[in-house]
């Protein structure tokens, strides 16, 4: 029982500390540089309307980084985007590639079935496109996972290339 009660103290004093609201508890961390990108979409004329962008399927609540939306003048029209960050600083880039990979395969095929208009984006700063995505293991995921990038320089807080 002294267990079980210094157990909830422990539990109940990381939330007080961390300001976390216990009932609240399934809100992920944001990656490093979501502030950053978030700076870079809004310098390219993009309005965040989510963050996070929730997606529903079934039972499940899943949580995209953000939403963000831009009128598009010559298409008569606005574009809608999700865009999933990713910092790619753990030890393994081909688990972080995995990890990312999947996570983007399953949010474009919740988002295909329920906001069809709305492209997804996985945002990478240019040093992870660099020694990641513009080598063969790379480019072969890009092309055969139909991934759309968002490159960004982390210093400038600007985006350098949509890959589509």
């Amino acid at each position: 029982m002294i267990f079980l009660s210094n157990f909830y103290l422990t539990i109940h004093d990381f939330f007080y500390k961390n300001q976390i609201d216990i009932k609240d508890r399934r809100m992920p961390a944001k990656d490093i540089f979501h502030d950053i990108v978030v700076t870079a979409l809004q310098k390219d004329g993009w309005q965040i309307t989510d963050d996070p962008l929730r997606l529903k399927w079934g039972l499940r609540e899943l949580l995209v980084d953000l939403g963000a939306k831009k009128l598009m003048a010559a298409q008569k029209g606005e574009t809608k985007i999700a865009v999933e960050i990713k910092s790619f600083i753990g030890k393994s880039p081909i688990n972080e590639l995995e990890n990312a990979l999947g996570q983007h395969i399953l949010y474009r095929n919740i988002l295909e079935e329920t906001e069809p208009e709305r492209l997804i984006y996985l945002a990478v700063r240019n040093s992870t496109y660099q020694e990641i995505f513009s080598e063969p293991i790379g480019v072969l995921t890009i092309q055969k996972s139909n991934l759309r990038l968002l490159v960004f320089d982390d210093e400038k807080e600007e985006i350098i290339k949509w890959i589509n």
